[in-house]
């Protein structure tokens, strides 16, 4: 989206204009008010002191647990080489790992080309349709799979409710856009992936930084599955080394996981509590407010809609003063908000782009920022949002329909599959990917 540092008038047209936007003057106070210049290269460089799980365009693509996956491999890359041979002694120094360990484990290490494949970003970028990528993650069977997940889970949802403040439709959200409920977690040897992308990540611009924190990933990798006594060549995942029902990444795991079923042993890859508890605390920490939105609609006039495109600068962080949009004109769909309490409430604007369609637009509040510290896309936090909201509403349906009137128990087909994402969000900004 073209970000511009002063707008004409004409940007705001409305069969209204001449009473709700005023002058030029005020539409230019509008953009100068939050920095609207160069609020792309400003974005680009926020840094969220709690580390989030790595952004990615959208939930990766993972083949069903115990079938094959047609992956390339180079074996033994990772034997008598420098640049592993110095994190090891580093692992020495700062874990006290026995260096002839960590050795043998590297000889046995692969190169996995597939990975590499898939976190580069392709030459000409995908043109983002938000209609086809809702459909995709909001289809009943993933519907009819989340009401299931939620009756198999409901104490546990409860519990991490009144614990972390999280509401179940959230919890259940994210995990039906991940993993399906644990259906697709991944096919990809971690220990492979995440040391693949540390040593060998593609030439991008932000290779630096993405070397850093797959590094700090594998680093905690290790050190979480000696900690656990976990064989660190037997866990699966995704092509960035994303973990179990929730898909945390091992630095998520060490830092946000919990033990929820009371087992003593933190299992996001079997149990379903750990992974309610984790995912709850992971939001938590990372900010929810309980009780509070995650979205409010704004209306499709005109001049809505122009106020909206004019503001929707990617910053997924909310920096517009509610107020400051109503004086511009914007109207919001939502009869029961108290405008006036509401007025100081920073909001960012959502923009949802689909080809031969005029753009959507939504203001998300802080909640919505939140879920896209789980992942920097607005298109996988609101698709969280939206799919919650809907097995919610299934949920609310089939407890007032009688046995006959409720919803089909359909299983997703085996060959049912999330997709391939272009991979790592390679450094750009968080907004519509």
């Amino acid at each position: 989206m073209t970000v511009m540092s002063a707008l004409p008038a004409s940007t705001f047209t409305s069969t209204h204009a001449s009473n709700r936007f005023g002058t030029t003057a005020l539409v230019i106070a509008l953009v100068a008010a939050c920095g609207f210049a160069g609020s792309r290269a400003a974005s680009a460089q926020t840094v969220n002191p709690k580390p989030a799980l790595l952004a990615q365009s959208q939930p990766q693509a993972t083949v069903q647990q115990g079938q094959t996956f047609e992956e390339e491999i180079v074996p033994q890359r990772y034997a008598n080489n420098a640049d592993v041979d110095a994190f090891i002694n580093d692992m020495v120094a700062r874990y006290d790992f026995d260096p002839s360990v960590l050795h043998a484990l590297f000889a046995r290490v692969s190169y996995s080309a597939t990975a590499v494949k898939l976190v580069t970003p392709a030459a000409s970028p995908s043109i983002k349709n938000w209609r086809v990528y809702q459909a995709r993650f909001l289809d009943q069977i993933r519907i009819n799979a989340g009401v299931r997940f939620w009756r198999n889970n409901q104490a546990t949802l409860q519990r991490a409710y009144d614990e972390f403040g999280v509401p179940p439709e959230v919890i259940v959200g994210i995990i039906g856009v991940e993993t399906i409920y644990g259906r697709f977690m991944g096919n990809f040897r971690v220990l492979d992936a995440l040391t693949t992308l540390t040593f060998d990540y593609p030439g991008t611009p932000n290779r630096a930084d993405r070397q850093a924190t797959f590094r700090k990933n594998l680093a905690d990798y290790l050190v979480w599955t000696r900690d656990s006594q976990i064989d660190p060549t037997t866990v699966l995942g995704s092509y960035t080394g994303a973990i179990g029902i929730p898909q945390f990444l091992p630095s998520s795991i060490v830092q946000y996981a919990v033990n929820y079923d009371g087992n003593k042993q933190i299992d996001l890859r079997t149990s379903q509590a750990d992974a309610i508890g984790s995912v709850a605390n992971y939001l938590k920490q990372n900010g929810w407010e309980n009780g509070r939105p995650v979205v409010w609609k704004i209306t499709s006039d005109p001049g809505s809609i122009g106020i909206a495109q004019a503001a929707a600068d990617g910053q997924p962080e909310p920096h517009w003063p509610l107020a400051q949009l109503l004086r511009a004109g914007m109207l919001l769909n939502e009869p029961n908000l108290d405008i006036a309490s509401e007025a100081g409430t920073p909001v960012t604007v959502i923009d949802l782009p689909s080809p031969g369609r005029p753009t959507e637009y939504e203001l998300g509040l802080k909640n919505f920022y939140v879920l896209t510290r789980y992942n920097r896309s607005f298109f996988y936090a609101l698709a969280v949002y939206q799919l919650g909201q809907r097995i919610k509403a299934q949920m609310d349906a089939t407890d007032d329909a009688t046995p006959g009137d409720q919803a089909p128990n359909v299983e997703p087909s085996p060959a049912l599959n999330p997709g391939i994402s272009p991979g790592i969000n390679s450094g750009s900004n968080p907004g519509n990917q």
